[in-house]
């Protein structure tokens, strides 16, 4: 079986021809309509995908492939619905981790529990299941904990050391913040304010059931214009198209002694969602952002139909040599409707992220 796939994946390379030995995974776009895609990779070179929508209600479903190419529909994994169920609407962006012979689901969703009537009130939980098909029940009957403010986008690190962590981001609900956009938006009369999310960072209970001290901020738009960082994670403020600058979507991981995060700013349902990242020496920062930020873009602008890159994880080979970007898009076919890219990525010797993508075949 290893054979047949790894002899697939060099019949791949040289048909198109990457360079540097990286090998193009599927058929951009994948016909799976999902936003926000999460690649959990098994024992006996199994994957399964999960996202946002993909026509489940109330809930989660997933997909589940030998290759990376060709994509099984598995159902619905996780219902709202179940005996803990705490979430009411708006489940998003699930991740899937194998953790100590048992399959942990990570999301956000609106939290029942809402005596303010906040119109956002998107919290984190976590659903535990004996396979990664499900069927997920949360652990708890409601989230992991309560910031006092709105969070979504979970994502976890699961240290050598046996310590977790998990990453958030905090909504731009109610979070108008002053930087020299906002000051420039408002002299201009687009808009009053600019609200922001912003990506935190906390330690987890080793039983998931809450958090260790008090969440740390890792990652936020620019302050200042000047800032080279700024021009693209402000493009949703600068053509006019909403009072709002986002941080969210982080992933995180480990390559040699640094950490790498990356994260999705701008509206994300418009053109301009983007990908960046910032490295750390340490969990909990402080992170740099990159100088070649950003590493994943719309490219119509270059002749191509790719728009709204963003909301990324990674993968990689069976071989484990092959690191991949997995992200959903619009293209000028699939109009609004988001669908999942997966393009070959690699770490320069200077440390540098590189994403081969967008592409469409």
């Amino acid at each position: 079986m290893k054979r047949t796939i790894s002899l697939f994946f060099l019949l791949l390379s040289l048909q198109i021809g990457i360079a540097q030995n990286t090998t193009a995974v599927s058929n951009n776009p994948l016909p799976v309509q999902f936003g926000d895609p999460y690649v959990l990779h098994v024992k006996g070179d199994q994957y399964y995908m999960y996202g946002t929508g993909g026509g489940a209600k109330k809930g989660f479903s997933a997909y589940s492939s030998k290759d990376l190419v060709n994509w099984k529909p598995e159902g619905q994994i996780y219902s709202g619905d179940n005996k803990n169920g705490w979430g009411i609407h708006s489940f998003w962006a699930p991740e899937v981790y194998e953790h100590n012979g048992k399959f942990y689901l990570f999301y956000s969703a609106q939290w029942k529990e809402n005596p303010n009537n906040e119109l956002e009130n998107f919290k984190i939980g976590v659903a535990v299941a004996d396979k990664p098909t499900g069927p997920f029940v949360d652990l708890y009957a409601r989230p992991v904990f309560d910031p006092g403010y709105p969070l979504i986008d979970a994502n976890v690190l699961f240290e050598p050391d046996g310590k977790v962590y998990l990453y958030y981001s905090r909504c731009c609900y109610k979070h108008a913040v002053d930087s020299e956009i906002a000051d420039w938006a408002r002299k201009k009369g687009w808009f009053k304010e600019i609200e922001e999310s912003w990506v935190y960072g906390v330690e987890l209970k080793p039983d998931f059931s809450g958090v260790i001290g008090e969440p740390v901020l890792l990652l936020r738009p620019p302050v200042k214009m000047s800032d080279r960082q700024s021009e693209w994670e402000s493009r949703s403020v600068t053509s006019k198209e909403v009072n709002r600058r986002w941080t969210e979507g982080s992933f995180i991981f480990k390559h040699k002694n640094l950490y790498y995060m990356m994260y999705s700013a701008n509206y994300f349902g418009g053109k301009n969602y983007a990908v960046g990242y910032a490295t750390s020496k340490t969990p909990l920062g402080p992170f740099k952002k990159a100088a070649n930020n950003p590493v994943l873009q719309k490219n119509i602008e270059k002749g191509g139909i790719v728009t709204g890159t963003g909301h990324n994880s990674i993968t990689f080979s069976p071989d484990g040599k092959q690191m991949y970007c997995v992200y959903h898009a619009r293209t000028s076919q699939t109009g609004d409707e988001r669908v999942v890219f997966i393009d070959p990525m690699n770490i320069d010797k200077n440390g540098l992220l590189k994403v081969a993508g967008p592409t469409t075949k």
